[in-house]
């Protein structure tokens, strides 16, 4: 017979969500289990943010140190030899960072006092799950049960993770720099992992099927991540359609692709790729759980359906992060959420509604958006006003060459109030800049609390306030 450990929260899953649902729920006194397969951590720190740019800052390492051999050296700095990547010893790094991190989640887990079961867990019904451990099977009920149980790439049909066809996880892990690899999928994950591999030394394609990469922004904060790939060689093709691949001899893979607006009896074109990294979305880890019985209610997309408190349709039982259909698939929105509903389940009146949830893109420039961009702020009937301020005219990003990549903020705000809408930035290091304007938007400031507040002189964070002057009509860096 099964042992059975009953409790007051069961949370299932351990990634951002989950781990920060259950350290929560156990500082506020409830007898709380948290159950995991692999490794706590989720995707994120396990197979995604981490490692990626871990891997991204190793990229731009050595792509700094090649770029300029042939000219005699940069900034009086010069080698004599040109530097020699190790792949292997790589992702060892990487692998450090991954493990030191998810060692600390699990020590942070404990200490507060909750109990980390590492196994793999079927849900019997709502409120009960059988957990497979490497000491036997053992059942777990709980009077809440918190589902965090993240996502998974998305895999085309006809084009299956298996031989040089890889995930986003394959890509952190490759052994050695692929001669080409092609990227089916020009979101965010695609460009990133994309750069870097052409920083350390691959040819790259990308094909994606709508009009421009990253189509989630608007062309303006687009454009200086374009001109990159196109300064750097990477291969974009747009408005195509992946069709299949097919192995060939030489350990190689032929990938077909067609304009979406080809003839139907047009032949497919074809590239030869070393590896084909397939980045186009990703899905609720809903399968192989048990999550039919239950009875919670799930959208046409397998996202578990919740409302603003994170509840499913079953009492008590609640879903959190990338496996729900409430807000982005984003690491920091999922800790939030999990946060949220241990809090409601203590007693708390909370809901989830937050001003703005930052989003970020590692690419070489990097993006940061948070709030409304200035066609989203017209859409919804404001009356706005808008400033920008080039990287160019700020000294902290000329002194790390931040400025070569035509970045920029842009602020957005109401002409009548003067209350801050959104702000979008890109360009080299801008991503640490997301909590100042994430805060921004959440405390409801108007674009004088930033133009009276004291920005520290060389940083980048200066760039918002004169981007906010610059919508005041009198910035002082710059004559735009």
């Amino acid at each position: 017979m099964s042992n059975i450990r009953k409790c007051k929260v069961l949370v299932v899953g351990a990634g951002p969500g989950g781990y920060v649902a259950a350290i929560r729920s156990a500082q506020l006194g409830m007898d709380t289990v948290i159950v995991e397969g692999q490794r706590a951590g989720g995707t994120c720190l396990i197979r995604g943010c981490i490692p990626s740019k871990a891997m991204i800052h190793a990229a731009h390492r050595l792509h700094n140190i090649c770029d300029h051999m042939d000219e005699g050296g940069h900034m009086g700095i010069s080698v004599t030899a040109p530097p020699v990547l190790n792949m292997q010893g790589l992702v060892e790094w990487k692998e450090k960072i991954v493990t030191k991190l998810n060692k600390g989640v699990e020590h942070l887990i404990k200490a507060n006092g909750a109990e980390l079961i590492t196994g793999w867990a079927t849900f019997v019904d709502a409120k009960t799950v059988s957990v497979k451990t490497a000491d036997g099977e053992m059942r777990i009920e709980a009077e809440h049960v918190i589902m965090a149980l993240g996502s998974v790439p998305t895999e085309l049909p006809f084009m299956p993770f298996e031989n040089n066809v890889i995930s986003s996880k394959g890509a952190l892990e490759l052994q050695n720099v692929p001669e080409h690899l092609v990227v089916v999928g020009g979101g965010y994950i695609g460009l990133e992992l994309g750069i870097t591999y052409k920083l350390l030394g691959s040819e790259v394609t990308i094909l994606e099927a709508m009009d421009s990469v990253v189509p989630i922004f608007d062309k303006e904060v687009r454009r200086p991540v374009e001109l990159y790939l196109k300064k750097n060689k990477v291969k974009v093709h747009t408005g195509v359609f992946a069709k299949g691949v097919e192995d060939i001899k030489g350990g190689k893979t032929k990938v077909f692709f067609t304009p979406k607006d080809a003839d139907k009896d047009e032949p497919p074109q074809e590239i030869i790729a070393d590896k084909v990294l397939v980045t186009v979305g990703r899905r609720p880890n809903v399968k192989r759980c048990g999550i039919e019985a239950t009875g919670v209610s799930l959208d046409e997309m397998g996202f578990v359906k919740v409302d603003e408190r994170c509840a499913t349709n079953m009492r008590n039982v609640w879903a959190i992060g990338d496996v729900s259909n409430m807000g982005p698939m984003l690491a920091h929105d999922a800790s939030f959420q999990g946060e949220l509903v241990a809090e409601i389940i203590a007693g708390k009146k909370r809901i989830y509604d937050p001003v703005a949830v930052p989003a970020i893109v590692f690419t070489e420039p990097e993006i940061v958006s948070v709030g409304l961009s200035p066609d989203e702020a017209k859409e919804a009937g404001h009356p706005i006003i808008t400033g920008k301020f080039p990287l160019g005219a700020n000294g902290r990003a000329l002194t790390q060459e931040a400025e070569k990549t035509a970045g920029f903020i842009r602020v957005v705000a109401r002409e009548d109030t003067h209350q801050i809408l959104g702000i979008q930035c890109v360009g080299t290091h801008v991503s640490e800049l997301s909590g100042e304007f994430t805060l921004a938007l959440e405390m409801g400031a108007v674009l004088e609390d930033i133009a009276g507040t004291i920005h520290a002189h060389p940083t980048m964070s200066e760039i918002f306030h004169e981007g906010v002057l610059a919508t005041l009509g009198h910035a002082i860096h710059t004559t735009n």
